[in-house]
């Protein structure tokens, strides 16, 4: 493991000095314990450096997080009461407390998020942001938590789609939320059925509740959720797996120290359990990423 890469309490530093301790002689010994001694030093002062880094990299002493506000099970703004709630909202207040910063939230979409993140309007953007390829080359990520699938959403009044294979038809309209990958995805994937792209979840549903779309394409957060919530929703999932996309953290390129940050977040709250209970909170648990 390089030098560099030590922190301190890190067990694997302590492993190996207790190891060549317990191989050496008394003299051997005792200039691998002034070693290992200097070493720990060391790592404590790299430790400082790094967090003394991403604190240089954020303005302001808030932490801007990017939202998309109508995002089923991760990031949704009730329209009545304006409260948000989901997986994500509740990681950005924890991502805030390990920080020691206040959250503010600001709202975006996947049509806006990379603008916004560029142009520095937040700091993250924690709305269960895929990893896409087109998306890597203008922004960084930190490791996956969640992947999901897609899924479709049709009425469950109607008779002539009831399985994945009856979606793409000559005669089929599929909508599709622009800036989603699942407007990339659709033309290279479903050739016969006609796209519409829409600029608003609730556009999308619009469209098919009045039978002008057959289905709308989704995930699986927003598709849960909205079946669960909304009596005419049928949730239409593939036979097999067909387009699992990891669901990540997006940061700014060129900040290093703070990307690095945001991903030992996502290391900790996997670890301490902090993920997994809300994703069990919001009904995500199955797709939650080891």
């Amino acid at each position: 493991m390089p030098l560099l890469r030590w922190r301190s309490g890190d067990p694997t530093l302590f492993a190996i000095c207790e190891s060549v301790f317990k191989l050496s002689n008394l003299w051997r010994r005792l200039a691998v314990v002034g070693l290992c001694a200097t070493l720990s030093l060391h790592a404590v002062s790299l430790s400082a450096q790094d967090e003394a880094g991403w604190e240089s990299e954020l303005t302001g002493q808030r932490l801007r997080v990017c939202i998309w506000p109508d995002y089923r099970g991760v990031s949704f703004r009730d329209p009545r009461s304006g409260v948000l709630s989901g997986i994500d909202i509740d990681m950005a207040y924890a991502l805030a407390a390990d920080i020691g910063r206040t959250v503010e939230f600001v709202d975006s979409s996947f049509a806006k998020l990379i603008d916004d993140l560029q142009q520095s309007r937040c700091d993250v953007a924690m709305f269960a942001v895929g990893v896409t390829p087109e998306r890597q080359q203008r922004l960084d990520f930190s490791a996956p938590y969640l992947a999901s699938d897609v899924f479709a959403i049709a009425l469950r009044s109607q008779a002539r789609v009831r399985r994945w294979a009856d979606i793409d038809q000559p005669q089929s309209v599929v909508a599709v939320a622009r800036g989603t990958w699942h407007e990339t995805w659709m033309p290279r994937v479903m050739t016969k059925a006609r796209m519409l792209v829409l600029d608003t979840p609730v556009a999308r549903e619009q469209e098919v509740r009045s039978g002008r779309a057959d289905v709308f394409l989704t995930d699986y957060p927003f598709g849960v959720h909205l079946v669960r919530e909304a009596g005419w929703a049928q949730l239409i999932a593939p036979p097999v797996p067909t387009q699992v996309t990891p669901y990540a953290y997006a940061t700014r390129p060129g900040l290093s120290h703070w990307t690095a940050r945001v991903d030992r977040f996502v290391a900790d709250i996997k670890k301490d359990g902090r993920l997994r209970s809300a994703a069990l909170l919001h009904g995500l648990e199955a797709i939650v990423q080891p």
